[in-house]
């Protein structure tokens, strides 16, 4: 069947690609498929919703287990949204991550969720996806041996976006579910994210009905002193998600009193710390500052020197 995707959406997707280059983040965040060959997880699925059509669609979390995994162990956790503009990507953006830190004794996981050019849909209903894996996730933390209490959400670009909204956009979930039980994680890591979507340029070029929609979801506005601990990596030469964007964040952050770091990498661009990328030494140094964030929120053991 052919999708005819609605001029609402058009309107909005049409706007984002002038505003955040979604060509250049695709590229940005792609990764080599030698990244994802023999990788070993599970695919489970955590919801059934509706494209922009009405017709059915099935979202799945690729669930990685590190070695000796038992349900009664009930180790951190940490769930991945893919980059792309909102418009596409895959999960496999993440899966390198994912068997880093199963190997270090996380449960690690990578997200399938709604985008444009699959769906038709909107960021807004990227934002209801998020927040339904980190509630699923938590709802099911028994049988996935997790502790409901040590779940990180991260993401890189748009998927970052996506993590951060987790955390800072409360009201928006999908009908329905219940949201007596947390959408919140306990943690973020953020590669590159689009925390900032109430700009003066994009109000000028999504009009006034669709720039409230995304002002609505935009973390940096939202963020009280509740924001998890937070690290966020970025170029400081990102072309795409200027780099002051990610500072007011932090500052807004640190004034209220929540824990927030931000690592800057001179000279460096959107996407520089994928697996694959260059020499590979900017997803190494990211990484290693990843676990070192992450062990000393307590939630892996520190290397042995």
């Amino acid at each position: 069947m052919t999708m005819k995707t609605p001029l609402y959406c058009l309107s909005v997707f049409t706007a984002l690609a002038l505003a955040f280059h979604p060509v250049s983040t695709a590229l940005a965040d792609a990764v080599p498929e030698s990244a994802i060959e023999g990788a070993k997880y599970e695919t489970v699925s955590y919801k059934k919703t509706t494209d922009a059509n009405g017709e059915p669609v099935e979202l799945n979390l690729w669930v990685f287990k590190p070695e000796g995994w038992k349900a009664e162990i009930r180790r951190p956790a940490i769930v991945f949204f893919f980059g792309g503009g909102w418009r596409n990507g895959s999960p496999k953006q993440f899966v390198p991550h994912c068997e880093y830190l199963a190997e270090r004794g996380m449960v690690a996981i990578t997200a399938e969720y709604r985008i444009k050019n699959t769906h038709g849909t909107s960021p807004l209903e990227a934002t209801k996806d998020a927040r339904s894996a980190v509630r699923w996730i938590r709802a099911h933390a028994a049988e996935l041996g997790i502790d409901p209490d040590r779940i990180a959400a991260g993401g890189g670009s748009a998927g970052g976006h996506l993590a951060a909204a987790t955390a800072t956009i409360p009201d928006v979930n999908e009908a329905g579910e219940d949201t007596g039980l947390s959408a919140e994680p306990n943690a973020l890591v953020l590669f590159n994210p689009a925390v900032d979507l109430d700009r003066p340029e994009l109000k000028e070029k999504l009009g006034e009905e669709t720039y409230l929609l995304m002002k609505g979801i935009s973390p940096l506005q939202h963020v009280t002193a509740a924001l998890p601990p937070t690290i966020i990596f970025h170029g400081e030469a990102d072309p795409t998600v200027p780099f002051s964007t990610v500072e007011a964040f932090t500052a807004k952050g640190k004034e209220l009193g929540a824990d927030v770091t931000l690592k800057g990498y001179p000279d460096r661009v959107h996407g520089f710390f994928n697996f694959g990328r260059g020499d590979g030494k900017d997803y190494e140094t990211t990484v290693a500052e990843m676990d070192e964030f992450l062990t000393g929120l307590g939630w892996l053991k520190a290397k042995s020197s």
